[in-house]
């Protein structure tokens, strides 16, 4: 019972995404060219990285885009999870470009080039604006919407990587450090690494169908006992479609009530369970007080779970 599916993004949502891949590939295209010509890995790193960014912004409005799609006999809870699929992507896009980062910063280590610190600087710090920007128009949403959140985390990365390239052109331009350039490279990529853990870890754990972090399944437990005509929980899962969308099933053991009374005993755990874990899609079985449970968390392998 409870089963509240209403999770929608406004279409403003998809145009600021549409928005921010423009501005994002024709930032790519500058930094590029102006990192060939300074001869900067701090550019051409930075580059491209916002060139993952353009990837996970599509992606995303992709992800936006079928979520929308309606429920059917194939996939009967809808689109949700092509949100998790593609921060999944992202993640594992963002390790790689970590991973390159490092190979090329090694190079640089060990054969030094000049770098061009007057290009780097200038186009640095058009890069932050940019970057700021386009970030900026990505966040809204993003604190209960993993994909949106990773695309969101790909700027703010960017933003920082980019305000540490034209520190460091700005100390190569007065010092002469050029191998500056690829020790910045090597701490935006530890950025990056970072950036991509925290995403892969959240998505890890939702394809795993673990439960949410934050809910403490003994006192889940407690709360639902304490509904008044509740005398047992048994069977309980806690799960996650996407970052804000969680499901709950559980067996609940009553009295041997009406069929009335069993619904209002539904509807007051599954408010409490709306109300205080953000959990609006319940389904909830009643038993009555003479089954025996088999266990709080049940286990699908064995063979007799039937009740």
């Amino acid at each position: 019972m409870l089963h509240d599916h209403s999770f929608s993004l406004p279409n403003p949502t998809t145009r600021r995404l549409a928005l921010s891949l423009v501005i994002t590939l024709i930032l790519v295209v500058v930094e590029i060219l102006a990192g060939v010509f300074a001869n900067s890995l701090a550019l051409l790193t930075d580059g491209a990285h916002n060139l993952t960014d353009a990837l996970a912004l599509g992606l995303t409005w992709w992800a936006l885009w079928i979520t929308t799609k309606p429920a059917n006999s194939g996939k009967t809870y809808g689109y949700h999870r092509a949100g998790i699929l593609v921060a999944l992507v992202n993640s594992t896009t963002l390790t790689l470009i970590a991973l390159g980062v490092f190979y090329e910063a090694w190079k640089r280590f060990t054969a030094p080039q000049v770098v061009q610190a007057d290009v780097l600087i200038i186009v640095g710090a058009v890069a932050v604006v940019v970057n700021l920007v386009t970030a900026l128009l990505v966040r809204r949403g993003s604190e209960n919407d993993l994909n949106l959140r990773s695309a969101f985390l790909h700027l703010m990365g960017d933003v920082a990587s980019t305000m540490g390239a034209v520190i460091a052109g700005i100390v190569i331009r007065f010092t002469g450090w050029d191998w500056l350039d690829a020790l910045v490279s090597v701490l935006i990529g530890f950025l990056i690494l970072w950036n991509a853990w925290s995403i892969l870890r959240e998505s890890l754990e939702i394809l795993m169908e673990s439960s949410p972090a934050d809910i403490d399944m003994d006192t889940l437990r407690q709360d639902m006992l304490a509904v008044e005509g509740v005398r047992g929980v048994h069977d309980l899962h806690v799960w996650s479609i996407t970052h804000s969308l969680r499901t709950l099933s559980a067996h609940l053991v009553t009295n041997d009530v009406p069929v009335s009374e069993g619904a209002k005993i539904q509807m007051a755990v599954g408010g409490m369970l709306s109300h205080h874990y953000g959990i609006n899609h319940a389904t909830l079985q009643l038993e009555c007080i003479d089954c025996e449970p088999v266990g709080l968390y049940c286990d699908i392998t064995t063979d007799n779970h039937a009740h």
